[in-house]
């Protein structure tokens, strides 16, 4: 089960070039329900999603490289690029902010995974989180994979 909150940015943390960070490409076969390839630097999956915006089921299953080309190049509407950095926010969690290149070049949004609901509903974001959108689903990457960028209140 994922559970996770978005929020857009009222600024980027200080010192961002000092926190890890991934490559990603993940492209979508399929949006209801979400089946998408990513890779990762240089490791693939394939990622089952079920239904829901704070809540849903989640199933990574690895791929080697050639079985992620070869489905990538099956998948619909546009391939999704973004670097994600990883945020230590206290000692409970992480921030993956991601900054969005291709055609969301500009989009800068920050997720934050919780063991339970509850934990979820108790988050009080730091002050340079912005504007929630997790319960917008045109914050979720798949929708983003079928529309433009202008679909967004950006």
């Amino acid at each position: 089960m994922e559970i996770e909150r978005k929020y857009l940015l009222r600024q980027l943390p200080e010192h961002l070039e000092n926190y890890s960070f991934h490559l990603i490409e993940q492209a979508y076969l399929c949006t209801s329900p979400v089946v998408r390839v990513r890779r990762q630097d240089n490791t693939y999956y394939l990622t089952y999603k079920g239904g829901g915006l704070l809540m849903r089921e989640e199933y990574n299953l690895p791929l080697d490289q050639k079985s992620y080309e070869h489905l990538k190049a099956k998948a619909d509407g546009q391939i999704i690029t973004k670097k994600r950095y990883l945020i230590p926010i206290g000692t409970s969690y992480t921030a993956e902010l991601d900054i969005f290149s291709g055609e969301y070049s500009g989009l800068i949004l920050a997720e934050v995974e919780f063991p339970t609901k509850e934990a979820a509903d108790q988050f009080v974001p730091p002050n340079w989180f912005g504007k929630e959108v997790t319960f917008d689903p045109r914050y979720h990457n798949s929708y983003m994979s079928t529309h433009s960028r202008s679909s967004l209140d950006l």
